[in-house]
């Protein structure tokens, strides 16, 4: 068996594991600002992946319409960010 790196061997595991999903969705906080910009980030309340569908909630209503007219890029900016196809559908509350 070949030498593996600690990170090839994390990625591998996750590939194969039921927790890929779940820490994919932990990610999405951590990269939103930087997908989405910072004054995107900032009137978004609260951002989750669940099943592969994103959620996105804000109070803030132009940025609601907006975001709706924007989920195809928003899914492929997502996916492109996490290094996957983590996100299929766009909901925004």
């Amino acid at each position: 068996m070949g030498e593996l790196s600690l990170q090839d061997a994390i990625q591998q595991f996750l590939r194969q594991s039921r927790l890929k999903g779940s820490i994919q969705a932990l990610q999405i906080e951590d990269v939103w600002e930087q997908i989405m910009g910072k004054t995107i980030a900032r009137y978004t309340d609260k951002i989750q992946i669940i099943n592969q569908t994103l959620f996105i909630s804000s109070t803030v209503a132009p940025l609601k319409n907006e975001l709706h007219y924007q989920k195809a890029k928003i899914i492929e900016r997502v996916n492109e960010a996490l290094g996957d196809i983590v996100v299929n559908e766009v909901v925004i509350k």
